[in-house]
């Protein structure tokens, strides 16, 4: 049973109404820039793969259509189903944001579903901007308080925390009631769930996991603003959230405390490499090394990578394809000692058959740190050694790039913008997209016309 009587879910509920009347802090609105901006990097990359192809062509065959772009494409849907569609491609290439302390990916499910509410039904710039500074808030917080008990029992927050973040997201545009806000949550509640059984098997479902919360975050909202009504002790109660995913040890503290005043979608970060964060900290820690001590590839004898327990879960070494390889810490070391930074290509098929890749990942061990282990999750740490035929050398990376600690600037994040999507629309859209986004106001219709200029062409499969 939870371990607690608080009305968490009425108070949650009531803090989004109180909170999208007011302005947002600076900094909060300057990050909910950011964090849209690394969101379209997401997407519109994301729109070429198989995985969003295939969503989306079962979408438009089996739905009419609508008046809600899926981004990346001229395809127009409702918006229940645009969000679907475009919240599978935004998590499809593993370059989308996180909250490391909920292990959570906000980016996919939240504004997916903030902005076919837009589109949908009409809003201004500035009620996106602050849909999405609540949306990331609320799920990055619950998030955290369930984490790492959700991950023990095998649950992937991203649609477990994420489909709330999606709710608060559109109701905040739809202006709904306290009420109603709350009933959304309490909605939210039954269609949060999500196993972690893909990890190392290859299974593109998780990327449809983004997407499932998108849609049904939004179909909550919607449904609630209806007068669909939903328990309002989701959180809280008997059988509620904090009772059947994590055993009723809620952090309370994490999801409650300083809301409004410290806020956690502060603490987000972005990718600076295309695989799963966890691997982020052994990169960096290899790069490190690498730069400091030049050794020669062919001169490794091992690698040992001390990191903490759920990192250790990336430890297998068998890449079938493009997901294995992205999850895999030993197949990320080795791509990262041949050359270099990751990037897109590295996971692809020629790479992940290239016979010196695969020689060098059979030499990487991955284990539990103790110190690795005390510090996560307010730290992703990861130690790494690699012995030659010339000496042994080692590093501790406390937090990979990207992290607000070490964070990636402004100019970074564009840059990584037009890497990922000027082969999707070309370098004058990506920058005509970038300026939008940092100085949009007004409605958000500037933004969402640019958005369709971007997916005028047809995509076909990476």
């Amino acid at each position: 049973m939870p371990d607690t009587t608080r009305p968490l879910s009425r108070e949650l509920a009531a803090w989004v109404v109180r909170a999208r009347s007011e302005p947002l802090p600076p900094e909060v609105e300057h990050q909910a820039r950011r964090v849209l901006l690394d969101y379209l990097a997401a997407a519109l990359s994301g729109s070429r793969t198989a995985t969003a192809c295939l969503v989306r062509d079962y979408l438009a065959a089996s739905e009419a259509p609508g008046r809600v772009q899926v981004l990346g494409t001229p395809l127009r849907l409702s918006g229940a189903q645009a969000a679907l569609a475009t919240g599978t491609a935004a998590h499809g290439l593993e370059v989308d944001d996180g909250y490391t302390p909920g292990a959570y990916h906000p980016g996919a499910p939240v504004i997916s579903a903030a902005l076919a509410a837009a589109e949908d039904h009409g809003a201004s710039f500035d009620r996106l901007l602050v849909a999405i500074a609540l949306g990331f808030e609320v799920s990055c917080r619950l998030a955290g308080a369930g984490h790492p008990t959700t991950w023990r029992r095998g649950l992937h927050n991203t649609p477990l925390a994420g489909v709330f973040g999606a709710a608060v997201a559109v109701t905040t545009m739809l202006e709904a009631d306290e009420r109603r806000t709350l009933d959304a949550l309490g909605l939210a509640g039954s269609h949060a769930g999500g196993l972690f059984e893909f990890l190392g098997s290859g299974a593109e479902v998780k990327r449809l996991h983004a997407g499932k919360a998108a849609r049904d975050g939004l179909v909550c909202a919607e449904l609630a603003v209806r007068g669909l009504t939903g328990p309002a002790t989701v959180l809280e109660g008997r059988n509620g959230y904090a009772a059947v995913f994590v055993d009723g040890r809620l952090d309370e503290a994490h999801l409650m405390d300083g809301l409004g005043v410290t806020w956690r979608m502060l603490r987000t970060y972005v990718k600076p490499y295309p695989c799963c964060r966890h691997l982020h900290g052994p990169i960096d820690a290899v790069l490190e090394l690498a730069d400091t001590h030049a050794f020669d590839p062919d001169a490794v004898r091992a690698i040992e990578v001390g990191t903490y327990p759920v990192a250790v879960g990336h430890g297998f070494h068998e890449v079938d394809d493009f997901l294995d390889a992205q999850m895999s810490i030993p197949y990320a070391v080795a791509v990262t000692v041949l050359h270099g930074p990751p990037a897109l290509e590295h996971f692809d098929e020629a790479s992940r058959s290239d016979p010196r890749v695969r020689a060098l990942a059979d030499k990487v061990v991955v284990t539990e740190a103790a110190d690795c282990m005390r510090d996560y999750p307010a730290m992703r740490p990861a130690r790494v050694r690699v012995v030659t035929d010339a000496g042994t050398f080692g590093t501790r990376v406390d937090q990979p790039w990207g992290e607000p600690d070490r964070p990636v600037d402004d100019a970074a994040l564009v840059e990584k913008l037009h890497r990922l999507v000027d082969p999707v629309c070309g370098p004058a859209t990506v920058d005509a997209l970038a300026a939008i986004v940092w100085t949009g106001s007004g409605d958000a219709t500037a933004l969402l016309d640019m958005l369709a200029e971007a997916g005028a062409g047809e995509p076909v499969p990476a």
